[in-house]
């Protein structure tokens, strides 16, 4: 019997794969042809992968009550009732339908901020970058396109700016690296010489990707 429960979804692909879901199921993605035996061999083999994945997944939840605490790029600001906005340090939101307040003023808000952030890295360490996007992604932090256009998850708003600070310089790299070839992680630790220990905190807070 194995140590953890798995879904089991089937399709017309040729190969079996592992993912961790947002509730922090595990699923299997496995060709209409496999069998159970085979599904149960395969998900044994890669046992310890899974459980280690299961255990980074941290779910977080808000409380967007009048008074709850957020925090935003590290810094702490309060929930009120208003028209949606930042304001010093208090999140304005309407009484109503919150979570979707508080991301459509999320996506504005890391643009802002991330502006400002990416630009000054650049310029610190000369890189050059096409732009700055925001999106909803849950796949990933952060992506850099071919055309240098840095588009970033609306979520790092609630990660530490020492991860922020990775995140960044990361995709700054993949300006002149767009790959993950041993130059680009020297490019990477030419910037940010802990930059390990920054990539191993930001996988213990993957369960930010699930945030509204």
């Amino acid at each position: 019997m194995e140590a953890f429960a798995y879904k089991v979804k089937r399709s017309r692909r040729k190969t079996l794969s592992l993912s961790i879901e947002r509730d922090g199921s595990v699923l299997v993605r496995a060709p209409l042809t496999a069998n159970d035996g085979a599904v149960r061999d395969f998900v044994s083999r890669h046992r310890e992968w899974v459980e280690k994945k299961v255990r980074e997944f941290r779910p977080v939840t808000l409380d967007l009550s009048d008074g709850a605490e957020l925090v935003l790029f590290g810094a702490l600001y309060t929930i009120a009732t208003g028209r949606t906005r930042i304001a010093g340090d208090i999140v304005y939101l309407p009484a109503e339908g919150r979570e979707a307040a508080l991301r459509r003023l999320l996506m504005r808000f890391v643009r802002e901020v991330m502006e400002v952030f990416t630009s000054r890295l650049a310029r610190r360490y000369d890189f050059t970058y096409s732009g700055v996007a925001v999106s909803s992604a849950r796949g990933r932090w952060a992506s850099c396109s071919r055309e240098r256009v840095i588009r970033y998850s609306f979520r790092i708003a609630f990660l530490s700016t020492r991860l922020v600070e990775y995140i960044a310089v990361h995709e700054l790299c993949h300006t002149l690296h767009f790959d993950h070839s041993p130059a680009f992680w020297a490019e990477v630790e030419a910037v940010l010489p802990d930059y390990r220990e920054r990539r191993a905190e930001l996988k213990d807070r993957s369960g930010v990707m699930n945030v509204l």
